[in-house]
């Protein structure tokens, strides 16, 4: 915990004068709190037996001590609520930034097992319980601490006996929060993982939002949604149980004070062993030290969900992304595009069973490769080695003789190019996604980029032309001007090596020949490899390779594996379109 504390205050250190005035205020805030009882005090015990005038006179002095104190406690409320805040902020900001940082260095592996909402709430709802801590914390110790450490000082001058008798409830309301504490800790806890679930799965019902209504299944989705949103409530009845053990015992201790104050006050008062201004002044004072109580209370739920939050957000830190630039790598500014596979194994993380076993292979550069053979044979596993999104579990991979695990992981990635089947749009302009290819892009380039990709003339027709807004993941498009775009992107890019994962197979036959053509414009050059169903797509594909679990069963030409009559043919027969 003492080291998680620490990273959790590393966070004030660009903020140190902001903090540092903060605590003043709060410091200063306190300090008035407890000098305006002293000042009433004064006045009923000995301003009241001055003669009229001088009284007069005193009382009119102090009325102007007791506004100008009010005005100083309203300033350093004011300053701790607004500024405190605004650095609670800025720190919340500081993190968003790191976790965020995080999550773009973490590789497929890690969002292989992890779901959207999950992620999304620790962005979101626990850094701003964080802030909260961060800002409130300090200040509501300090301020409690001063309050009640100054109340018993000066009530102790007052009368002992009372002022024992005020205090003697703290330890009992120390042990009783001790206690409680530990079992909020826990329901807090289970809440943020309840949360999370129900994050991820409206998430998850959002996104397939045209599933849902194509299969008319809005009433399945409630029934999922009731049931994360049950264990939530669930959750939260459990840890608002110990919330309201904690908050009425606690509750019900500070008005014993009170009750135990009065009688205690009275009865010593009619013995007269205590004056009845003394006893005013010890309850005007017992609110002064009760309340500081009460913000320990809400202190500690602070703290329960903050801390719980940090804890979350460590987590994700201290995950180490598995695929990394070494210490040595080197930048490669150009490539030739020539690829060597040598001896190539690799499994997934969470599995056993190798998906690629023993491969070996040479791409000379300009080569275009065509990957065909059974789901589950590992062509688009052995084409997401290449930019290494996963990392070979034995043999390596090289680029004109250099091993991809010692070329810088951004220089590497920033001359493969890749064009999916599934097309990921980003919410914005048709210009702003065609530009995410080359963010320093000038829009001529973007335009150049377009026309080379046969987009130009539908972007032209929509209502704003490149300027036209799209909508999430591209939903105003059709399924070729999406993939068109995604071609765009790539072009922008203008990498050396090109990867085509099935990027026709889910268009219609029109659509498929204008998109076949923007790839085979795109192709010209650089080092391709294409994996497909669909004859067209590979028939002019100067190699085709047939993948299967044992690795490479053939390979060669469309002509000469035709005339192999082995796997290619079957496959051929079975699952590809005659021309």
């Amino acid at each position: 915990m003492k080291e998680k504390l620490k990273k959790l205050f590393a966070y004030y250190a660009p903020y140190k004068p902001l903090f540092y005035s903060d605590m003043f205020f709060a410091v200063l805030g306190a300090g008035v709190t407890l000098i305006i009882p002293l000042v009433i005090r004064y006045i009923t015990n000995e301003v009241v037996y001055f003669e009229a005038d001088r009284a007069r006179q005193a009382v009119l002095q102090l009325s102007v001590v007791l506004i100008l104190l009010v005005i100083l406690e309203i300033f350093c409320n004011f300053y701790i609520a607004y500024y405190g805040h605004t650095m609670g902020a800025r720190m919340e900001a500081d993190m968003r930034r790191d976790i965020f940082g995080h999550y773009q260095k973490l590789t497929f592996a890690f969002y292989d097992n992890q779901k959207v909402g999950h992620l999304l709430s620790r962005i979101t709802s626990d850094l701003f319980d964080i802030s909260e801590l961060l800002h409130h914390g300090p200040e509501d110790l300090v301020i409690s601490v001063i309050k009640i450490v100054g109340s018993f000082i000066i009530l102790l001058t007052v009368n002992v006996r009372l002022a024992l008798i005020s205090f003697a409830f703290i330890p009992l309301m120390g042990a009783f929060a001790f206690y409680y504490n530990g079992k909020m800790k826990k329901a807090f806890k289970r809440n943020r993982e309840k949360i999370a679930d129900i994050n991820s799965q409206i998430e998850d019902s959002l996104a397939g939002i045209r599933v849902v209504k194509s299969f008319a299944n809005e009433k399945e989705e409630m029934k999922k949604f009731k049931a994360g949103n049950d264990n939530f409530v669930a959750a939260k009845k459990v840890s608002y149980k110990y919330m309201g053990i904690y908050n009425s015992g606690l509750g019900a201790m500070t008005t014993l004070v009170t009750v135990a104050v009065l009688s205690a006050g009275v009865l010593m008062m009619l013995s007269g062993k205590v004056a009845l201004t003394d006893l005013i002044t010890f309850l005007l004072y017992i609110t002064n030290f009760t309340d500081p109580v009460k913000k320990l209370v809400s202190f500690t739920e602070q703290f329960q969900n903050g801390y719980s939050g940090f804890e979350r957000f460590l987590e994700i830190l201290s995950i180490a992304p598995d695929i990394k630039d070494k210490p040595d790598a080197v930048s490669v500014d150009e490539i030739r595009g020539d690829i060597e596979f040598r001896d190539v194994s690799f499994c997934y993380e969470d599995q056993t069973e190798q998906v690629l076993h023993g491969l070996s292979m040479k791409v000379k550069a300009g080569e275009y490769v065509a990957l065909v053979g059974p789901s589950g044979a590992g062509k688009t596993t052995l084409c997401s080695l290449i930019p290494r999104f996963y990392e070979v579990s034995e043999g390596a991979i090289s680029i004109d003789g250099i091993d991809i695990r010692d070329m810088k992981l951004s220089d590497l990635r920033n001359h493969v190019g890749i064009v999916q089947q599934d097309v990921y749009l980003f919410a914005g302009t048709v210009m702003d996604n065609i530009r995410y290819g080359r963010p320093d892009a000038s829009d001529e380039d973007v335009v150049r980029a377009a026309k080379r990709a046969n987009a130009h003339e539908f972007i032209m027709n929509l209502p704003e032309g490149y300027h036209t807004d799209i909508g999430q993941r591209g939903v105003k498009l059709s399924g070729g001007q999406k993939q068109r775009l995604s071609i765009a992107r790539v072009f922008l890019k203008n990498p050396q090596i090109l990867i085509f994962d099935e990027a026709t197979s889910a268009l219609d036959n029109e659509s498929e020949k204008v998109v076949q053509n923007s790839l085979e414009e795109l192709a010209k050059g650089r080092t391709t490899f294409v994996i497909a169903h669909r004859l067209s797509t590979i028939r002019n594909a100067g190699r085709i390779l047939v993948l299967t679990e044992e690795g490479i069963a053939e390979q060669g030409t469309h002509e000469e594996l035709m005339g192999k009559k082995g796997l290619y043919e079957s496959l051929y027969h079975m699952n590809f379109e005659t021309p």
